[in-house]
């Protein structure tokens, strides 16, 4: 009823101002070409709208199509609102994931931070306390295998620690054995700069420690350079040697008997790396043995006394009977004379030789041929040892037997000897003395046919004051050794009971090694004095 009222007449709601025709025209024919809602965005009234137009199918009716304009602003809040919402429930969705995820995370990397925590203890040098493992996955397994690197690495850190410890109580056990010791030791690099000293090196060459380190002072003499420079040599080729007597230079310029003792210092591969010099002052026992020396030499012109005094005798018996005799006959005979000052000269020459003995003798070494040494011994000790009904033997080379040598010293040693053999033959015989050369040394023989000498005490001989005779000293053999060890010398005795006794030196001959107290010849005649 209601359409038929109406019919098909165009209802006229009011005039229409809501956007452009043209444009909705256009949007209404796209919709009912598409046969889907078109949207428009525009501007009505200075507002923002949306226009939709929705194309509608009615097989009863004509299609026709639906305009919808809506304010933008309504659906704009309404959207911001609906976003606002979506917002903070993806804000609240957000933090719940990441609050999950963190808890999630801190039961994963637990284990992981607690390894990370144990290698970072491990490499401070914290070892305890181990890892707790609750789990027997992989990092299970790599904790377990923490554990026990830790274990290894705490023992071997407590061995090193116990190792050091002990390495620093020897170095200081050796640092004060070296600084209390009373020999002077330094060391040397391979140029010849001190590394390290004692106290006992400030002490005996007046140099501090500070001085010295890292400079070369003047220490050894010009005259013991050449030497010095040869024993370093042949220790760096290997050599192992002996100490040596020989001088070294203080810081005030004065020179000191030192005996040194030189070693060189190697690295891991064998190369060398330093030398180490070990030096003992020799000044006091030289002089003791100097005293040592002049007693034995009193002790002995003492024991030659009467054998002097019976050669002295007979040269004077003959001087009396001829000047008695000239007295008598008022005549000056010229043969006499001459007799008389030969008589003479052999007086002469006998005490001189026995001053010798008792005269203090500065040390200076000159080549001399141990044949005239060797005579003049002879020539001493002959009237003590006809007292004795003794005979010399003597063989010596034809060409001459030079040595370096002190001459004083060396009568002094075969005297020692000779008169030691006198003494061994209370019954007379005969002592040979045999002299000869090789090309590097000359060997002198002494033999006599006494008592011998008991094979228990022959390792005794040269100790000081061991002897077996009533008024002897027990220095004369000691003193002897200490002669010709410091001629670069060796002496040997063989003995047998009821055999008699051997004695045997050996000696450089000249040319070879200077004897070490040759050094010593280049102080002054005061410093020698005192």
């Amino acid at each position: 009823a209601f359409k038929k009222k109406l019919g098909n007449r165009p209802i006229k709601f009011g005039t229409y101002t809501y956007g452009n025709v043209e444009q909705d025209k256009a949007a209404i024919l796209l919709a009912q070409q598409k046969q889907k809602p078109v949207t428009l965005e525009t501007k009505v009234h200075g507002k923002r709208v949306l226009k939709s137009f929705i194309p509608i199918q009615n097989p009863k009716m004509e299609p026709y199509v639906i305009g919808v304009v809506l304010d933008y602003s309504v659906i704009s809040s309404v959207v911001h609102e609906q976003l606002a919402n979506y917002l903070t429930t993806s804000l609240l969705l957000l933090a719940l994931f990441l609050l999950c995820s963190y808890i999630l995370s801190g039961f994963i990397t637990r284990p992981i931070q607690a390894i990370l925590a144990k290698v970072n203890d491990v490499a401070r040098g914290k070892f305890e306390p181990p890892l707790s493992v609750t789990s027997r996955d992989e990092l299970g397994q790599l904790a377990l295998r923490i554990n026990a690197m830790t274990s290894h690495l705490m023992q071997r850190t407590n061995r090193l620690k116990q190792t050091l410890e002990e390495n620093r109580a020897v170095k200081e056990h050796l640092e004060s054995v070296i600084n209390g010791t009373s020999d002077a030791i330094h060391t040397l690099d391979m140029e010849g700069r001190i590394t390290s000293t004692n106290r006992a090196f400030e002490e005996l060459y007046g140099w501090s420690a500070t001085e010295v380190i890292g400079n070369m002072p003047y220490l050894v003499p010009a005259t013991a350079l050449k030497q010095e420079e040869e024993r370093l040599d042949a220790l760096r080729n290997g050599a192992v040697l002996p100490p040596i007597e020989t001088v070294r230079l203080k810081r005030d310029g004065s020179l000191v008997e030192v005996s040194v003792s030189t070693s060189i210092i190697r690295d891991e591969e064998g190369y060398p790396h330093s030398f180490i010099h070990v030096s003992r002052d020799m000044t006091e026992r030289n002089r003791m043995e100097e005293l040592l020396r002049r007693s034995e030499k009193l002790t002995t012109v003492g024991q030659l006394a009467a054998g002097v005094a019976h050669e002295i005798r007979n040269p004077l018996t003959t001087l009396k009977g001829f000047l008695q005799l000239q007295q008598e006959k008022e005549l000056l005979v010229p043969l006499h004379v001459e007799l008389m000052l030969s008589e003479l000269e052999r007086i002469n020459l006998i005490v001189s030789e026995f001053l010798i003995l008792a005269k203090p003798q500065a040390v200076h070494f000159q080549e001399k041929d141990l044949r005239y040494i060797l005579g003049d011994v002879v020539s001493l000790l002959d009237s003590q040892a006809h007292l004795h009904d003794i005979q010399f033997s003597t063989k010596f080379s034809e060409q001459p037997a030079t040595v370096h040598c002190e001459e004083n010293q060396l009568k002094q040693v075969f005297i020692n000897i000779v008169k030691n053999a006198i003494e061994a033959m209370p019954e007379g015989g005969v002592i040979s003395m045999e002299l000869w050369n090789s090309v590097d040394c000359v060997f002198i023989v002494i033999k006599d046919q006494g008592e011998g000498i008991p094979e228990d005490v022959l390792p005794k001989l040269g100790e000081p004051f061991f002897t077996n005779k009533e008024s002897g000293t027990g220095l004369g053999l000691m003193i002897s050794q200490r002669i010709i060890q410091a001629h670069k010398g060796h002496l040997e005795i063989q003995s047998e009971v009821g055999r008699g006794t051997t004695v045997m030196i050996k000696l450089p001959a000249a040319g070879g090694v200077t004897p070490w107290l040759n050094i010593k010849d280049e102080r002054s005649e005061e410093q020698r004095e005192n």
